[in-house]
């Protein structure tokens, strides 16, 4: 069974501006999804579909059984709170250190000392910050900053991990460090990671990609001719398609989600 579950979904705003049109996607647990594209392709109106900060016009979102477009406003935080939301201004707590800020995330929900003590270590750990958890942010580099932003978001066992063009304010170098950090979380704990970038080569450079694809007439072809997903239209076009490992697209101007089973 998939576990997030798009069906049909379009985003047209009050302005006529559409965002999103017949967008169909399935992402399976433990995915690592690259959504790529420019400005105005949609990428940032689809995450925010998914953590409920915008509502379809149209279709359908499942995320773990859960029709996320019909949630009420009043039960949106419960989705939330299973959700890790990472952006691309890292919103840490500029008086609290590290660990004082990735606590926070399990104080506010109400979890037992030694939990918070436990879980907070291994999220610090996990991201590569153990030296730093007496650290303020004013202390940290971009690049470190970012990383406990990771750190707070997944402190809590997420089963989705929602990262906003987490790499916007950092230079290629750090860029490429953060997609690692990502990388590492999604084999050694298997959270399912979405990630929107506008910065295609980020992850040519990573060494992720092998085959080559391409879009053709309006369909999203591979040399293999695994699985064809529907093209999704908006601002610039949208290619779907979900593969056991993350490939390629010779596609420069065009907005492409890749899927990942695996690295």
């Amino acid at each position: 069974m998939d576990f997030i579950s798009i069906k049909n979904v379009s985003k047209v705003y009050k302005n006529g501006v559409t965002a999103i049109y017949d967008l169909s996607l399935n992402i399976k647990k433990g995915d690592f999804v690259f959504v790529i594209g420019g400005s105005g392709s949609g990428k940032s109106t689809l995450i925010k579909m998914l953590y409920r900060e915008e509502k379809p016009t149209s279709g359908e979102i499942m995320l773990g059984g859960l029709n996320v477009a019909k949630l009420r406003n009043s039960k949106v935080y419960k989705l939330r709170r299973k959700l890790g939301i990472v952006f691309q201004d890292y919103r840490l707590l500029p008086k609290l250190t590290v660990y004082e800020n990735v606590a926070f995330a399990l104080e506010v929900i109400g979890a037992k000392k030694d939990e918070i003590k436990r879980k907070t270590l291994k999220a610090i750990d996990l991201v590569g910050l153990k030296a730093k958890v007496r650290a303020y942010p004013t202390e940290l580099s971009g690049g470190e900053q970012q990383r406990v932003a990771i750190a707070r978001a997944i402190v809590n066992n997420p089963k989705l991990l929602i990262c906003d063009e987490p790499t916007g304010n950092l230079d290629p170098e750090m860029s490429r460090e953060i997609v690692k950090v990502l990388d590492t979380i999604n084999k050694e704990v298997g959270t399912t990671i979405i990630m929107a970038t506008p910065n295609k080569e980020i992850v040519d450079e990573t060494g992720y990609m092998e085959d080559d694809f391409e879009v053709a007439d309006g369909v999203y072809i591979n040399q293999a001719d695994i699985r064809q997903y529907q093209l999704a239209k908006s601002a610039v076009y949208s290619a779907i398609m979900t593969l056991m490992r993350l490939q390629s697209v010779n596609a420069d101007d065009i907005g492409t989600v890749y899927i990942s089973g695996g690295f």
